[in-house]
């Protein structure tokens, strides 16, 4: 990890010159991490945290300005896994977190401007995989969190009353796979076991007054870009399935005067979302599977929302699948939901908000969607969605919290 920092004491009165970064990272061999952790019992709970990376850089400045140029090559895989074997007691709150990427790169401005370009290529030869498994057909936990997530190529821009003008470039021919689930006998709790996995993923997040001009582009070549979850439970208070996988995302959200975003996304690889649950009792089983091949989120809180938006899928197809199964209980919910193209703006009308949008979408793969719910006994409420969808778009001026 390479880290770059910069901040200037509050009340100066020299001129600032932006703080030049340079980052170049190449990697050539695997990079894996590996958790087992046997449990008889445990009062307080069980807190894991498994991280394999091929590449990670961040930056950050307050109160001063910084140029970075980043450049990121993952050859080999990453690999994390987390197995958890618990025959007791796993205690009142557990938490299981495992990820893998092959690059990450993040910058961070508060009060100060961050300009450059961002560059992550991940080959074809090698795979990103996260598995997070919680084994204890015979135990018991109060709440219980297992998340796994795998993504190829990861950039984060972040801004506190900051600005920022920022080109992405991202481009991954490896597979992904966020595997996980979960067996317990009981849950006194909520057990949220979840999964997500994305060939390319920008994230924009500026807060207090931010201004931001972003230009993305991300080509997903790989074969498979796949999240499955897979829990079962004897007795569950609320348990709660996800599955969540995406060939190339943006989310970019601002609250000041300007976002600014030009998204280019192509994906041709077979992205699958895969949930299924079941719990024998349950007070609320919910399960969810979001597939999508390009997705961009563009919302403002302030004053005006530009966006540019490009996305064509194509090859493997985009399928999503959730299923659960109980047989006594309250509440059961299954949601299916696969997208081939997918894209939201939207900006505030409190702010006397405005929108510019240019937006072209092509689809040429198949969107499939399935959702099951089994009750072999009784229960006071069923609900089952299924969504496909080949092309969406949803543009909009709310106020702020509508």
């Amino acid at each position: 990890m390479i880290a770059a920092t910069a901040i200037c004491a509050a009340g100066t009165s020299q001129a600032q010159t932006a703080s030049p970064v340079i980052n170049n990272q190449i990697q050539l061999g695997d990079v894996f991490a590996t958790q087992t952790l046997d449990v008889v019992s445990v009062q307080e709970g069980v807190g894991l945290e498994t991280t394999a990376t091929g590449n990670s850089a961040a930056g950050s400045v307050v109160g001063t300005d910084m140029s970075v140029i980043s450049n990121q090559t993952m050859a080999a895989s990453a690999r994390a896994t987390t197995t958890v074997n618990a025959t007791g007691s796993l205690g009142a709150a557990s938490q299981i977190n495992t990820t893998a990427t092959g690059n990450a790169a993040s910058v961070y401005a508060e009060q100060g401007t961050v300009t450059g370009v961002l560059t992550q290529i991940a080959t074809y030869s090698p795979d990103v995989t996260a598995r997070g498994y919680v084994e204890a057909p015979t135990g018991r936990a109060g709440d219980l969190g297992v998340a796994t997530t795998a993504v190829s190529n990861s950039a984060g821009i972040n801004l506190v009353n900051g600005s920022a003008g920022v080109r992405v470039n991202q481009s991954s021919a490896a597979d992904v796979l966020a595997d996980g689930g979960a067996t317990v006998q009981y849950v006194s709790g909520t057990a949220n076991v979840s999964g997500v996995a994305a060939g390319n993923s920008v994230a924009l997040v500026g807060t207090n007054t931010s201004a931001a001009r972003i230009a993305t582009s991300q080509v997903n070549t790989s074969n498979l870009v796949q999240a499955s979850q897979f829990t079962a439970y004897g007795n569950a208070q609320t348990a709660r399935t996800s599955a969540q996988a995406s060939g190339n995302i943006v989310g970019a959200v601002n609250d000041g005067p300007l976002l600014d975003v030009a998204s280019n996304q192509y994906n041709q690889a077979y992205v699958r979302a895969q949930a299924e649950g079941s719990a024998y009792q349950f007070g609320e089983g919910v399960v969810d599977a979001n597939a999508v091949g390009n997705s961009v989120l563009a919302g403002d809180n302030g004053e005006a929302v530009v966006l540019d938006n490009v996305q064509v899928n194509t090859g493997g197809g985009v399928e999503a699948i959730a299923s659960f199964t109980g047989h006594e209980g309250y509440d059961a919910y299954s949601r299916a939901t696969a997208i081939a193209n997918d894209v939201t703006a939207y900006s505030c009308s409190a702010c006397v908000g405005s929108m510019n949008v240019n937006n072209r979408q092509t689809n040429d793969a198949d969107v499939g969607a399935d959702a099951r719910t089994t009750i072999t006994g009784s229960a006071r409420s069923v609900n089952s969605t299924a969504t496909a969808i080949g092309n969406n778009a949803n543009f909009f001026v709310s106020r702020p919290g509508s």
